[in-house]
């Protein structure tokens, strides 16, 4: 292409000096590309960057500017090769994610370790992964203890101790010992497997701000064309008409907002939260209240023990027989119990005579005393219950009759909640709690958290009826659940974003998953959601500036088409450049010591 234009600027026109031979060759292979996607644009009735180019360079070329033609068909192709090379950067920040899992996996088929392709792994089999492994699969830790780096799966920094019973994340890299891990999702449903799909559906999505972005293009063209006529009917100057042509477009707006959606989902994901398109991406930007649920979104959907009471004895001992008494009890607070005793190192006892009593509790014989454990109507000289026991579940330990001491269970708040809803209400959103849980538990969870709203005791339609009358107040809300009762109100909010540890039916209702459970990752997605509508709008108003500054210009006869030309791809690739600013960086490649 350049030497089409040297040539003719050396006169070389042999052998039609009005028509340089050269020139036309240049233009009929430079135009091919141009021309296919303008007739295709054109077919549908949808004006182009591509459609109004070619008028320029048809209207270029018709009086003689071959050099303008040449060099609008070269700036075009260069716009379009930096627009596919950095939407293929985008692509690829996501795509490599599946890359980095093994192709290759080393599972345990009836006591004998063999290797196996990737592809073939199935739900329940047994994989082992040794020590600078990479996890392949989602699932739990069945042998085995090690330190595992989750960073490029939940974006947490410092490794994580994993042993029997740990989850475990696709992506992972395996530190320290062997493990083997049961897998629970694999292929497209673990956790890389999930975001990949949910790239490539983003990449063919459309948000709101896309078509905003084409109707907007649309327009420019339209009045480009329009201020060229115009031009000519006043001047009949055809230089100044083809310079407003050339130099009018909106390629930064409909470049620059799909590279824009692209990277910023890109950019999240490896934060530890998957968007699963481009118009979700554009309604968690504009969010101005998030909704959470409180049982598994706010605290950890599972009790715990918060506080030990005892009526005289060490707590600690309180605690043991207890556990011992529950040990093989299959209730939620009985093993809450038991777990505890042995988190904090303590002797759990053998049981004998182990009676369980539906809606009471236990009786068992722990070192020859009648333990039992359960409410007042099982232990009933426990002493009464105060108002803030409301909010958690105190289950009352008797020894030999008489009352010993009670252990108080609660489902303890996510130790990352106090710092996500706190960024959240620095951001400027409204938080409140839509939850099915009792009201006073509600509240206290509120009140810790600093969150003002509260509406408890909800059923899933009366969720809907608070979500739709959010909405009618004209908030734009993002509903954030884990349930199976959530998944009717994620749905229905304006975002709904699941909890990666929650049901399968909250994650398929949703939006947005936060892959680990993690709130920060919340904090950090609309952070990003809101950096790329920024940069969306700052790209929307550039472009009408510099087309509104130029047409002026060029309709004096200030810029010729040449220079109309280096504007308008000067400007296309500004804005490109600008969007690409949220493609993530690559992660440096690990150099052995």
């Amino acid at each position: 292409m350049a030497g089409c234009a040297s040539a003719t600027l050396f006169g070389l026109t042999w052998p039609w000096p009005a028509v340089p031979v050269v020139a036309v060759v240049g233009l009929a292979v430079g135009c091919w590309p141009i021309l296919t996607e303008a007739w295709a644009d054109a077919r549908r009735r949808r004006m182009s960057m591509e459609l109004s180019m070619l008028i320029a360079i048809v209207a270029a070329a018709a009086i003689g500017q071959w050099v303008t033609a040449l060099l609008i068909t070269a700036f075009v192709l260069a716009a379009e090769i930096l627009e596919d090379l950095s939407l293929d950067r985008g692509r690829d920040a996501l795509t490599d994610l599946m890359a980095f899992l093994p192709q290759m996996v080393q599972a345990r088929v009836d006591d004998t370790v063999v290797t196996i392709p990737l592809e073939q792994v199935r739900v329940g089999h047994i994989v082992v992964v040794g020590p600078g492994g990479r996890v392949p699969v989602d699932g739990a830790v069945v042998a085995g203890d090690s330190t595992v780096d989750q960073s490029r799966i939940t974006g947490e920094s410092m490794p994580v101790d994993v042993s029997v019973g740990s989850t475990v994340y696709a992506g992972s890299i395996n530190q320290v010992g062997a493990v083997e891990i049961t897998a629970q999702r694999v292929g497209d449903e673990s956790s890389y497997g999930r975001i990949v799909e949910a790239v490539r559906q983003a990449q063919s999505s459309e948000p709101p701000a896309q078509r905003l972005a084409d109707r907007l293009a649309a327009w420019l063209v339209y009045l480009a064309l329009a201020g060229a006529a115009a031009t000519y009917l006043v001047s009949r100057d055809l230089t100044a008409t083809i310079s407003v042509v050339v130099v009018a477009g909106a390629c930064g707006i409909a470049a620059g907002t799909p590279l824009a959606a692209l990277a910023a989902i890109a950019r999240i994901a490896r934060t530890g939260a998957f968007v699963k398109d481009g118009a979700h991406l554009e309604a968690l930007s504009a969010i101005d209240t998030v909704a959470f649920d409180k049982t598994g979104t706010l605290t950890g959907g599972a009790p715990a023990v918060v506080r030990v009471e005892s009526a005289g004895g060490a707590p600690d001992q309180l605690v043991a027989l207890a556990a011992a008494a529950e040990s093989y009890s299959e209730h939620p607070l009985g093993l809450a119990i038991v777990a505890h005793a042995r988190d904090r190192g303590l002797p759990v006892g053998r049981a004998a005579d182990f009676v369980y009593r539906p809606g009471l509790g236990v009786t068992a014989t722990v070192a020859g005393q009648t333990v039992t454990v359960g409410n007042r109507a099982l232990v009933p000289d426990a002493p009464p219950e105060d108002a803030a026991a409301d909010a958690a579940t105190v289950v009352h330990v008797g020894l030999d009759g008489c009352y010993a001491g009670s252990v108080v269970l609660a489902d303890p708040i996510r130790h990352t909640a106090s710092q996500a809803v706190a960024e959240l209400q620095r951001q400027g959103l409204r938080t409140l709690i839509i939850t099915g849980d009792r009201a006073a538990t509600a509240h206290a969870v509120a009140a810790s958290l600093g969150i003002d709203q509260v509406r408890a005791g909800l059923l899933p339609e009366q969720k809907l009826a608070a979500i739709d009358s959010e909405r009618a107040a004209g908030h734009r809300l993002a509903m954030v659940g884990d349930g199976v009762n959530d998944a009717p109100a994620l749905a229905r909010a304006d975002v709904g974003i699941a909890m990666g540890g929650g049901a399968d039916i909250a994650r398929e209702s949703s939006d947005v998953v936060l892959i680990s459970s993690d709130l920060n990752d919340l904090v950090r997605a609309v952070a990003v959601a809101r950096r790329a509508r920024r940069i969306v709008m700052f790209n929307f108003a550039g472009t009408i500036a510099v087309d509104l500054i130029g047409m002026l210009l060029a309709s004096f006869g200030l810029l010729s088409p040449v220079f109309a030309a280096l504007v308008h791809v000067g400007s296309e690739t500004a804005f490109i450049l600008n969007s690409a600013r949220l493609i993530p960086r690559r992660a440096r490649p690990e150099r052995d010591r």
